[in-house]
């Protein structure tokens, strides 16, 4: 029973191990918020290509659809209407974590980081107008942090209280849009951050993969794992093999038990008789 087990688990290791591919989408340049007209290329990468990722948007109008083809996609010219969430989904339908792009027609935009940060870590946020860097102001939920003359404000040893959304205000320019910094602390083991969707994005990717589908993709893309099951296979009816045969053959009594077995048989006649007599 504990050989079957550990075969059994041997396989499901196999299986796991050789199956589970977790893409990630990447942006240039690296920026959540963007200028009307800018350049922006997005590429899902992982670690095996086959698995047919594409980059997949749903936009603040509502708009769910691929963008461009197959795992990149290029908008040689951005607009308003760009605004939203970005992410990779696979032909099983696993996605990977999300991007929030904002584009604004305005003048200011607030450099942050795209992806959640880790707790202990330092942010720079980064108050930029199409020319050049000024004096902003930098706000948190809507609360006055403070004013850097120099365009930066720096994070010391973030935690989970600095999650919220930020904005930067220059007198000359006006404000940038509002920009959520999500800030995880341990990875999970399925080796994928705890992240938080900003409440003022659009409608985030599909949820997990159903159990069907995760079990096709075990069986149609693990060539390997077949073969590990032919091993196992192998193994049992070899060690089923190597087994002895029992004798049923039972040994000749002994002189001794015979001679009790005599004795008993004269006693039991005796008390016959007498139960006659």
């Amino acid at each position: 029973m504990e050989e079957s087990c550990l075969l059994w688990l041997l396989v499901v290791t196999s299986l796991l191990s050789g199956c589970t591919h977790q893409a990630s989408l990447k942006i240039s340049p690296h920026r959540s918020q963007l200028f009307v007209g800018e350049f922006v290329s997005l590429r899902c990468e992982e670690d095996d290509s086959s698995d047919g990722w594409t980059v997949k948007k749903n936009t603040t109008e509502g708009t769910r659809s691929q963008c461009g083809a197959g795992s990149f996609c290029t908008i040689s010219y951005m607009l308003t209407s760009d605004s939203g969430v970005y992410w990779c989904e696979s032909t099983g339908g696993a996605a990977s974590s999300s991007i929030n792009i904002t584009v604004t027609g305005g003048a200011v935009i607030l450099q942050s980081p795209v992806l959640p940060v880790m707790e202990g870590d330092d942010v720079t946020l980064t108050c930029t107008t199409k020319t050049s860097n000024l004096s902003a102001a930098f706000y948190k939920d809507g609360s006055f942090i403070r004013t850097e003359p120099t365009g930066h404000m720096t994070l010391h040893h973030v935690s989970r209280s600095d999650e919220g959304l930020y904005k930067c205000n220059t007198i000359s320019d006006g404000e940038s849009p509002p920009s959520w910094i999500s800030v995880t602390g341990e990875i999970l083991s399925a080796g994928k951050p705890t992240t938080i969707t900003p409440p003022h994005s659009a409608a985030p990717p599909p949820d997990s993969t159903p159990l069907f589908l995760v079990l096709l993709h075990l069986v149609v893309f693990c060539p390997y794992c077949i073969s590990t099951v032919i091993m196992v296979s192998l193994y049992r009816r070899r060690s089923t093999g190597n087994d002895l045969p029992v004798s049923m053959e039972m040994a000749p009594p002994t002189q001794a038990e015979q001679g009790l077995a005599d004795e008993y048989d004269d006693v039991m006649a005796a008390v016959t008789t007498e139960h006659h007599l």
